[in-house]
């Protein structure tokens, strides 16, 4: 008996990641546990104990694009990345590193281009934008160090070639730890303009760290 209950949650839990896999990947929701939530109610999935984790929302979300469009997905893939580099290039004062779903390959329609940068001074980047021509608006950002202490990092949200992007500021020696990823609990996977480049050129499901 223990095991058909335990055979039937693991079911739920399947179930419950790949219907928020489709709405994540349909309806462009970035919050893991908004996407849960909505996909427990639509499958009358009460019991919070079912939950998938957000690394198992994460596989379902690139199984989904892996069965779906899996075309269509690589070219928006490629254009986001294509994207980053643009970004990257601009702002290269401040050692741009890509993070996130367009690094990792699962970015969706609506996904946004995130980039970490580094200097100690958060307006340099303000400036370089307003160099540029770049229409901004800035945010906080919240973030777990390793210490799993909560940090506010200021942020910046901008247009470039119609994706949005996201760049968040860290302090030069930020380059050095990576905050923790709400995904996995490691530490984030960042990549510098090398690496991005490497992924174009190379297989376009891959991705590394830096």
């Amino acid at each position: 008996m223990p095991r058909k209950s335990t055979n039937g949650s693991d079911r739920a839990r399947t179930l419950l990641a790949q219907e928020a896999a489709r709405i994540i990947v349909e309806q462009g929701i970035q919050d893991y546990w908004i996407a849960k939530v909505k996909a427990a109610e639509r499958l009358g999935m009460q019991d919070r104990g079912s939950l998938p984790g957000n690394s198992e929302i994460e596989q379902a979300v690139a199984e989904h694009l892996q069965l779906f469009g899996r075309e269509s997905h690589l070219d928006l893939l490629a254009g986001l990345r294509h994207t980053a580099v643009t970004v990257m290039d601009m702002l290269s004062t401040f050692a741009p590193r890509l993070v996130g779903p367009v690094l990792s390959g699962t970015a969706a329609i609506n996904s946004a281009i995130n980039l970490h940068l580094f200097v100690d001074n958060p307006d340099a980047v303000a400036l370089k934008l307003q160099e540029h021509n770049v229409s901004y608006r800035p945010f906080d950002r919240r973030l777990k160090s390793r210490r799993g202490q909560t940090e506010t990092f200021a942020a910046f949200r901008f247009m470039q070639s119609e994706a949005p992007v996201e760049a968040t500021v860290f302090p030069v020696d930020g380059v050095r730890q990576a905050p923790i990823s709400p995904i996995d609990g490691k530490p984030m996977r960042r990549a510098d303009r090398n690496t991005v480049m490497g992924l174009l050129e190379g297989p376009a499901n891959s991705h590394s760290e830096s």
